[in-house]
Order: C-alpha cells, then sequence, then structure tokens
C-alpha cells in the first residue's frame, strides 16, 4: 500500500532567459516499511524532487502541474500551516550536509528537545526523556551525557546520526534520506546505511533514499527509481533492477560500477544537458549508443515492461 505518491509532477525555474522547466511528469510511490531509492547522475533533479513533497523549494521555482498524495490528500494544496506540520512530525529530512545541519550555537539536547516540544507537545521532564530515548535508538552512547554536547564535539558519523534521531523522536512515518552518506567515509557509510535499514524494519518507517550510489540501493533498497535530465527513465523492484536493466542510461550506469573481475570501468560519453538547454526528443538521446531517429523527436512513455517494471525508451 503506498503511502506516498507523486504523481506527474512539473516543475520549473524562473531563470534570467526565461522560465526553464527542471521536472517532466514525475510520478513514483513510496509502500509503507519499504525504501525507494531515486538515482541518477548530479543535476538530474533527485533533490528537487524530493524538496517538493517538503515544499522547501526555492522562491524562483514553480510547479506547473501534478499531485503529491500523502494518506489520500494532495499536499500541494494544503495552506502552509499544515504542510509545516506534516514536515517533520509526519515527514522528516535527513539533509545531505551533517556538518552543516546542526545550529553550532546551541547543543545537541536544546536541538532535539526544540523539535520534540514543537511537534510532540511534550515538555519539561517527558521531552527530556523522550529525547534521550532518540539518542539512544541511534546508538549514541552515553546519551544522558552527550545531550550536553555541541556539535562541534561529534563527528560527521554522530551528526548524522543525531539528525537521523530528530526524525525519530517526532514519529516520523515518512524519512526523506538526501544523501545521508556523501560527507561520510566508508565504514560510516555502512553503519548509518544499516541504522536506516533497523529504522525501517523496527519502526515500519517508509525511506526516500536520493542518491547517485548505486552499490548503496544494491544493499539496501526495495524499489529503484533512475532519473535523467529531470525524467524517471527506469523504475523497478531492485533486485529485478540490477538483474535485468532495460534502459540505456541504467545499463551505462551498472557498467560504470567498478567490480572485482578486473573489467575496465565503461564511461557515459557526453554531459548531462544544463537547465538552459532545451532538448527534443529522449533527453538521453544525445549521449546514447542505442539511438534512432525516433529518439530524436519524440518523448518515450514510461510504460510497463512487466507488471512491476517501467522504461521509458524506443529501443528495447
Amino acid at each position: 500500500m503506498a503511502i506516498l505518491e507523486v504523481k506527474k509532477l512539473n516543475l520549473g525555474f524562473n531563470c534570467e532567459c526565461g522560465f526553464r522547466q527542471a521536472l517532466f511528469d514525475i510520478s513514483f510511490s513510496l509502500e509503507k516499511g519499504k525504501m525507494h531509492a531515486l538515482v541518477g547522475e548530479s543535476g538530474c533533479g533527485k533533490s528537487i524532487s524530493a524538496m517538493s513533497i517538503l515544499n522547501l523549494l526555492p522562491k524562483t521555482s514553480k510547479i506547473t502541474n501534478g499531485e503529491i498524495i500523502f494518506k489520500n490528500e494532495n499536499i500541494l494544496t494544503l495552506p502552509k500551516k499544515e504542510i509545516q506540520h506534516i514536515r517533520g512530525s509526519k515527514i522528516a529530512l535527513i539533509p545531505q550536509d551533517p556538518m552543516t545541519s546542526l545550529n553550532p550555537l546551541y547543543t545537541i539536547g536544546n536541538q532535539l528537545l526544540e523539535v520534540i516540544e514543537i511537534h510532540q507537545g511534550l515538555k519539561g521532564k517527558e521531552a527530556y526523556q523522550k529525547a534521550i530515548e532518540a539518542l539512544e535508538s541511534v546508538q549514541i552512547p552515553c546519551a544522558a551525557e552527550r545531550m550536553n554536547s555541541y556539535p562541534h564535539e561529534f563527528s560527521g558519523g554522530m551528526k548524522q546520526r543525531a539528525i537521523i534521531a530528530m526524525a525519530l523522536a517526532c514519529n516520523a512515518e515518512i524519512l526523506i534520506a538526501d544523501e545521508p552518506t556523501t560527507a561520510l567515509d566508508v565504514t560510516i557509510q555502512a553503519q548509518i546505511m544499516n541504522l536506516l535499514h533497523k529504522i525501517k524494519e523496527i519502526h515500519n518507517t517508509s525511506i526516500l533514499l536520493i542518491t547517485h550510489d548505486l552499490a548503496l540501493v544494491g544493499e539496501n533498497a526495495d524499489y529503484v527509481s533512475v532519473m535523467y535530465a529531470g525524467r524517471i527513465v527506469e523504475s523497478a523492484p531492485c533486485k529485478e533492477f540490477f538483474a535485468n536493466p532495460k534502459h540505456p542510461y541504467s545499463i551505462a550506469l551498472l557498467n560504470s560500477l567498478p567490480t572485482n573481475k578486473g573489467a575496465r570501468l565503461e564511461t557515459i560519453q557526453g554531459q548531462p544537458p544544463t537547465i538552459q538547454q532545451e532538448i527534443s526528443g529522449c533527453r538521453f538521446h544525445p549521449r546514447c549508443s542505442k539511438c534512432v531517429e525516433i529518439c530524436k523527436n519524440k518523448v518515450p512513455n514510461l510504460d510497463k515492461i512487466t507488471e512491476t517494471h517501467y522504461c521509458a525508451c524506443f529501443c528495447i
């Protein structure tokens, strides 16, 4: 059962050169207790898709079409106050950079208590105990003592755990994890992903994972959607995607992963388009080795190729 559905979302930005569309008919769903990964190169629209859900968009942006359905309600039509209530208490963000996401002037405890008081309505000893339990749940040692620590006294991995603790303290039903391991070393990356996996299993939390790291996706996600230049080009259950990718871009991404076979890594020729570039037809066709004439003139639909596998390509 889907707890969140993004339907035909179109979004653009007002630039000096006029209005430029950045997202084209983005559609995906997030199942209860599952992890759905949005993957693709930097600048493909992953993060702005996620920020649309939270209504954390820059002033220059504009949603021109689409729906975002959370618990059978289109949150794009809700008043600002209602969206603010959902943000944090129902849908929480684990931001990309844990180093800059905490206020350096306040203790971890003060920041955690503020979130609990706003979203849970708890105060005093009850809020304090809830905060300690949240830190313990993300495996921060000596949680009661760490309540008095400042962010600079935490390592990068501990900062990320503290941010996850804030989401857990609010009993958020959905976590949006935007590149949650980017600034961390490999060992800490694995610890954070294991923590998110445990949260999903124990609390039945739904997680939207934004990443360019297909290795993380293969080890952790239940479902994957591949984005390229503002469009979703393929969606499938994770195991099926890795076993039988269909879109040329997906295949190229997987072929660029290092293996133990000693094979030379493949590269994708060219560069992703900028928002100023207008591309007719399939947006991947300038870089695609399978491109034929129709690809240059017509946009492929995201069509069903099996019961759960969708692909937008004329050449499969």
